[in-house]
């Protein structure tokens, strides 16, 4: 019986319903819904979430560079604040400080562990997956909600992120957050829920500056283009969101650059101590033209490579994110077509048109940026190519027995079983028994779809069936792999190898020299990656015993030449280190006036030799300089069988 029709509960027998029908209305959700949507999507959540937490500290510490920002802020409220890397704040990581807060506060919570600090990511993905089955089932069903979610949940590179310590969890929460208040606001015509999108818009860019950047031409298209409100209204939403993002966004910042910089930590990535320039400089322009400050190799760079229209099709990126992606094309043309002569206002073409756009605009920036780009950035494609999938598949569906319809599902099968055949071709991890049998249920699906309107009613859901099942085997097979891989680095990528180039987080031409710390279990970086590149490695311990000793006496119990060098340490000892020119020492913090007068004040006890960088453009040279200072003026001694300086032993020549 529909819930709907359900009689009220008599007098006789109290107001409140029976628990039977409390359950059942509880597990199905609106009455518009059929009687599965509730529990269907309770399901899925509940198996994303057991997927994504499945291995979840195979990594150990993930990114220690992140993990080491994180140990900082769950110790020093100064340090949480800012995002800085060590705890004794001489300098921030890279990045705005948003998911660092929610990684520390777990850790505050729970005691610092891999589990505590990668828990809020979990939880993260989960929430993205629900965000975009909420957006896509309020106008295009149950159905077609549940197989956006699934693709979501399914993407090799979000499960390999939603898993991770990297910013690109949260910021994925927020544009899709965004997306969804902006087409809440086109349907009542809110300015409140406009201005709801621009606060989600600048809670992004405090989690990862102007990537967030990618989602504001949806949201500035579909309010004035399609909200059911008057021209005024659409005027005053535009500024009101706006003003929303300003707010949000810039009240840290203001914080930041007129606080005195003796007050704050140094700006990692910046070379004049200005978040601004970090924030239009490295983590802005320079990653549009490549003129990054500091990054490594010539032109663009190692992490640069494949520019150009197809490079989310390339053998780098492709196993990423490029699964479902053809689909989505698809979708979005047949979607919008399916529409016809819609009124202005129609609901499911402004649906289409923000995820679109949102689509649309971020697989371009990421083709054509000159700069540094990072396979695991495509996690921000995941939540738009899943939803138009869902809903291009809901409204052709509803349309199946329409030749449009109906060549819109058999062109979005026939595509996807393809270009899954053309990447499970690329690795041998999965032999040819896979990629042959999705190849050939989905050519049938295929065939079988182009006449869908005509088959028995029983042999309609099959085929249905068979057609996700040859879309989504592939990805499956790459988050298996995903999932039994100990992914830790900065450099990581979801699934098998596939011979094609790495790709990672901000670039050095090799591994650290002298590098310490990270996780126990080795450097891996996931099947794909560059292994061993951008990581840290675990101390010895007669190195953690000698840094802890009479570590109450220094604000950093260790000072090393780059980020990942001075990582290792501070997360094994759970002490301050200072990482001297912060991410691979190119940055003037401190300057060697600066270090000379921590030394005499007696803050620093020992600097690890060597570490850092070779040949990044750019540039400080602080580090170096600092590097040969305390060669000249400090006793080497041998930890663990690797060569620190006291810096409470000067040598003979100096004293």
């Amino acid at each position: 019986m529909d819930t709907a029709t359900l009689p009220s509960p008599s007098r006789d027998h109290g107001s409140t319903p029976r628990s039977a029908d409390r359950v059942r209305r509880a597990l199905r959700g609106p009455v518009t819904d059929p009687v599965w949507a509730r529990a269907g999507l309770i399901a899925l959540l509940v198996l994303t979430g057991a997927v994504y937490i499945y291995n979840l500290t195979a990594g150990g510490w993930a990114n220690s560079f992140y993990a080491a920002a994180v140990q900082a802020g769950s110790v020093s409220w100064k340090a949480f604040f800012f995002g800085s890397f060590d705890a004794g704040n001489a300098i921030t990581v890279d990045k705005p400080p948003a998911s660092l807060w929610l990684m520390a506060l777990s850790v505050r919570l729970l005691g610092l562990s891999s589990f505590a600090m990668l828990l809020p990511q979990v939880l993260i993905g989960v929430g993205t997956v629900g965000v975009v089955h909420a957006t896509v089932r309020r106008r295009f069903g149950a159905g077609a909600a549940l197989l956006a979610g699934l693709s979501l949940a399914l993407t090799p590179v979000a499960v390999l992120m939603f898993r991770f310590n990297n910013p690109d969890a949260l910021l994925t929460l927020l544009m899709a957050l965004a997306i969804w208040a902006s087409l809440r606001a086109v349907e009542a015509g809110s300015v409140r829920w406009i201005a709801l999108a621009g606060v989600f818009t600048g809670l992004g860019f405090l989690t990862k500056s102007l990537q967030v950047l990618l989602v504001v031409p949806a949201v500035a298209v579909v309010w004035p283009v399609c909200a059911d409100a008057p021209v005024r209204r659409r005027l005053l939403g535009g500024l009101a969101s706006a003003a929303a993002f300003v707010v949000s966004a810039g009240w840290w910042v203001a914080v930041v650059e007129l606080m005195p910089a003796s007050l704050r930590p140094y700006i990692d990535g910046s070379q004049t101590n200005s978040f601004l320039e970090l924030t239009f400089g490295y983590n802005g322009l320079g990653r549009l033209d490549g003129s990054e400050v500091g990054k490594v190799g010539g032109g663009g760079g190692p992490f640069s490579s494949g520019v150009g229209l197809f490079r989310m099709f390339d053998s780098s990126a492709a196993g990423q994110i490029s699964w479902l992606l053809p689909a989505a094309l698809v979708m979005l043309v047949g979607g919008v077509a399916l529409r016809g002569r819609t009124p202005r206002t129609d609901l499911r073409r402004a649906t289409y048109l923000a995820t679109g756009l949102w689509m649309l605009t971020t697989a371009l920036v990421f083709s054509y940026m000159q700069g540094i780009f990072h396979e695991y950035y495509t996690v921000a494609l995941a939540p738009p190519v899943a939803a138009l999938v869902g809903m291009g598949a809901g409204e052709a569906w509803q349309r199946r027995r329409s030749l449009l319809g109906a060549l819109v599902l058999a062109s979005a099968t026939g595509v996807t079983a393809g270009w899954s055949f053309v990447l499970l071709s690329r690795t041998t991890a999965y032999g040819s028994g896979l990629r042959v049998g999705v190849l050939a249920v989905g050519l049938a699906a295929t065939l079988l779809l182009l006449v869908v309107g005509r088959l028995h009613r029983r042999a309609v859901l099959p085929v249905a069936a068979a057609a996700v099942v040859a879309g989504l085997a592939g990805p499956a097979a790459y988050d298996a792999t995903t999932l039994s891989t100990a992914n830790s680095g900065s450099i990581v990528t979801a699934g098998p190898s596939t011979g094609g180039p790495g790709g990672g987080a901000r670039p050095g031409g090799g591994p650290p020299g002298g590098g310490f710390g990270g996780p126990p279990g080795g450097t891996t970086t996931g099947a794909g990656g560059m292994r061993g590149l951008l990581d840290a490695t675990t101390p010895d311990a007669a190195v953690v015993a000698a840094l802890k000793a009479g570590a109450a006496h220094y604000t950093w119990v260790a000072a090393a030449v780059g980020s990942q060098n001075a990582a290792g340490l501070q997360l094994a000892t759970r002490l301050p280190v200072m990482a001297i020119g912060g991410f691979n020492g190119s940055d003037p913090s401190p300057t060697l006036a600066q270090f000379q007068e921590y030394v005499a004040q007696g803050r620093i006890h020992y600097f690890v030799a060597g570490g850092g960088f070779r040949g990044q453009q750019g540039g400080s040279n602080a580090a170096s300089e600092i590097d040969t200072w305390v060669g000249q003026h400090y006793t080497a001694v041998t930890l663990g069988g690797q060569t620190f300086y006291d810096l409470t032993q000067p040598t003979e020549a100096t004293s």
